[in-house]
């Protein structure tokens, strides 16, 4: 398959880039500018809407990872203006420019996150639950909406649901090892906010299987089957790496240090559960979490 990947450089990107190339397919990475487009490479603009349609011309699939990382700094008026655009923009370019691809991509894969659900507390979440109230939620809400305009076309389109994505290399596992490592890691706030997480290898593997299976189609749930409480992570973290986890983050030195993304990201409670992978036979390399946080551990 020739498949095409925004945002192909980041974690998610560079892993799935590198697994589907071991398989034999064609990977185009979109690159914007100041990158100049070279051999193998699609150019793209989110900005202008320009796209590089004669290298793209024949692509089997286009997966979307782009996206400003919604951990980096404060979310300040101008920053929320940058995760909308980066993501929401980004997408409108992609959907517009496939459309006119002749013949059109068979499948879009657009990254999402359970931030659509807002912090919901105990409630057991599937895809069928309605959004969430907030920033966050409505902005994965609306980046779906601009994602599913390619099923318009004729394009199936699935929207991944992500949650905590385990690795050692980047994101939020990454900022959690170096505390835990000096034996001052702890739960964030009470602890008691589910945390819905999956491991780098099922996060590849689901991409896989929404290029690959037809059956994927809509929104999917990107989560492992067993989700825990923040104070449950933390333990387990605590116990692979072999050090303690009592040194607790109260909520209000939280919400001091990263203001409105504290409640809707470090303390927001997501019991996701991943039911419509599971109807469609997904296999789990990590269904639970200690061996999931060893593996990424073994990354690094």
């Amino acid at each position: 398959m020739k498949i095409l990947i925004a945002g192909s450089s980041g974690l998610v990107g560079s892993a799935l880039r590198a697994s589907l190339l071991r398989d034999g397919h064609t990977v185009l990475p979109l690159v914007r500018p100041p990158i100049v487009a070279s051999g193998g490479q699609v150019e793209w603009n989110p900005e202008t809407g320009e796209f590089g349609a004669e290298a793209a011309a024949g692509a089997d699939a286009v997966v979307n990872l782009a996206g400003a990382s919604v951990a980096e700094g404060r979310w300040t008026e101008r920053r929320k203006r940058l995760l909308r655009s980066s993501r929401i923009e980004a997408t409108r370019t992609l959907v517009n420019a496939m459309a006119k691809l002749e013949p059109r991509p068979r499948v879009f894969v657009c990254a999402s996150a359970v931030g659509y659900y807002g912090d919901r507390g105990d409630e057991k979440l599937d895809e069928e639950s309605a959004a969430g109230s907030g920033f966050l939620a409505e902005l994965v809400r609306d980046w779906e909406a601009e994602a599913a305009r390619a099923e318009t076309f004729g394009i199936r389109t699935v929207m991944l649901r992500l949650g905590i994505v385990l690795t050692a290399r980047g994101g939020a596992l990454a900022q959690m090892i170096g505390p835990f490592r000096l034996g001052i890691g702890g739960r964030l706030g009470s602890g008691k906010q589910w945390v819905s997480w999956l491991s780098m290898a099922d996060t590849i593997g689901m991409f896989r299987a929404a290029i690959e299976d037809a059956r994927y189609r809509g929104a999917y749930n990107a989560v492992a089957p067993l989700p825990v409480t923040n104070a449950e992570f933390t333990r387990a973290l605590g116990h692979v790496l072999h050090r303690p986890a009592v040194f607790p983050v109260p909520g209000v030195v939280l919400r001091t240090m990263f203001g409105e993304m504290a409640d809707q990201m470090l303390l927001a409670s997501q019991r996701v559960e991943p039911k419509r992978a599971v109807q469609n036979g997904y296999s789990y390399s990590y269904r639970e979490l200690e061996p999931a946080l060893r593996a990424a551990l073994n990354e690094s």
